[in-house]
């Protein structure tokens, strides 16, 4: 039976990633994560400033009921391969290098100003769409510019969660759970 595991992953006041929650649900949709999120709540998950994820809708719809008043970041790595669905192959690494520049700024005005010399970059190589895209998602995709510079190491990514997610798929396949 295909299910699905809930990880929940925080970043403490020391800057140390905890893991906060583990469920399987028999599905991921919005009633799943809704209730993963209200058990977390129920066990003394509080004072939530950001949530990084994918853009599930249902996880979207539930982070903003249970986790009210916490911003929200759509994950970076979910997003360039969202991006990349849209380019030419033999164009993604300098597409993808030029993206991933956007992330790389010492603050956040330095961030905003890289984003919009992206977008114009693509623009006048004629990746309007890609162009597009990236404007489009830019408040999505840089929610943590908000947050002191000292925080970002630890949340403008969200790849130590998709390693995590990666182990623990490697670890159940290999027992067929």
């Amino acid at each position: 039976v295909n299910v699905a595991c809930l990880v929940a992953v925080g970043v403490n006041d020391d800057g140390h990633r905890e893991i906060l929650g583990l469920d399987v649900v028999t599905a991921e949709d919005g009633a799943g994560w809704l209730a993963f999120l209200r058990g977390l709540r129920a066990r003394g998950l509080k004072d939530v400033k950001l949530v990084v994820s994918d853009a599930h809708p249902g996880l979207k719809d539930a982070i903003a009921s249970v986790l009210r008043g916490a911003s929200w970041q759509r994950c970076r790595t979910h997003f360039m391969a969202n991006l990349a669905t849209r380019v030419p192959k033999a164009s993604w690494p300098m597409i993808a290098t030029m993206v991933r520049s956007i992330f790389e700024q010492p603050d956040r005005d330095a961030t905003w100003t890289q984003l919009g010399d992206v977008v114009d970059r693509l623009t006048q190589a004629g990746f309007v769409e890609v162009a597009d895209t990236v404007l489009d998602a830019a408040d999505d995709i840089l929610a943590f510019s908000a947050f002191p510079v000292e925080h970002w190491p630890k949340i403008r990514s969200n790849n130590p969660q998709e390693r995590l997610n990666k182990e623990i798929r490697r670890r159940t396949d290999v027992v067929g759970i």
